[in-house]
């Protein structure tokens, strides 16, 4: 682990076990691991996940624009748009799956009910039509801003991570949420 800072709010995670679920899902995008997330780190992390250049560029500068304010409350404006993974959960957006808890915590009861609502098809996997429903029943009235953050990522997910027949399974997306999805592409694509 990186050197700790000299300033205090801007100190790593201090380990894993001290970690919530959703710190660990942006963990990831640290690729220095210092507890900071830039736009490079994101860009680096979406390549290794198999994101494309031109998309991997796009969500490291705009992940970072809109959720830097939101993880460094109280302080003045950087530039380089950091995002800070201790507090990664006040970026949470509107018109969410809810998985993720009030503290970034995986709550699987909330999970299952994707599948139990939304799955018809196969018990344990969503089509592209069954994601699109989804996403809209998760939608707040006029909540604009949040609809597009979740088509964004959702559609991302779906193109990276569905099988060879057009599905997102279950495990995988539990995987996604936890964050061992990203180590296990990253991986995969080093094999390769």
């Amino acid at each position: 682990m990186a050197a700790t800072s000299s300033n205090p709010s801007e100190e790593p995670l201090m380990n894993d076990s001290q970690s919530t679920i959703l710190q660990k899902h942006a963990a990831f995008f640290d690729r220095n691991k210092d507890g900071l997330i830039y736009p490079w780190e994101t860009y680096q992390g979406c390549r290794e996940i198999g994101i494309g250049i031109l998309l991997s560029a796009g969500a490291g500068i705009a992940i970072n624009l809109a959720f830097s304010g939101k993880t460094r409350p109280g302080k003045s404006l950087n530039l380089l748009f950091p995002i800070d993974v201790r507090n990664v959960i006040k970026s949470r957006h509107t018109s969410d799956s809810g998985v993720y808890d009030a503290e970034g915590e995986f709550d699987p009861a909330k999970f299952d009910e994707i599948f139990h609502k939304h799955s018809k098809a196969n018990a344990d996997a969503l089509t592209a039509d069954e994601l699109s429903d989804f996403l809209k029943a998760n939608r707040l009235p006029k909540d604009y801003y949040g609809w597009v953050i979740g088509f964004l990522e959702w559609k991302v997910l779906f193109s990276v991570c569905k099988d060879k027949n057009g599905l997102l399974q279950k495990e995988t997306l539990r995987a996604f949420y936890t964050g061992d999805l990203f180590y296990q592409l990253e991986q995969e694509r080093a094999r390769k």
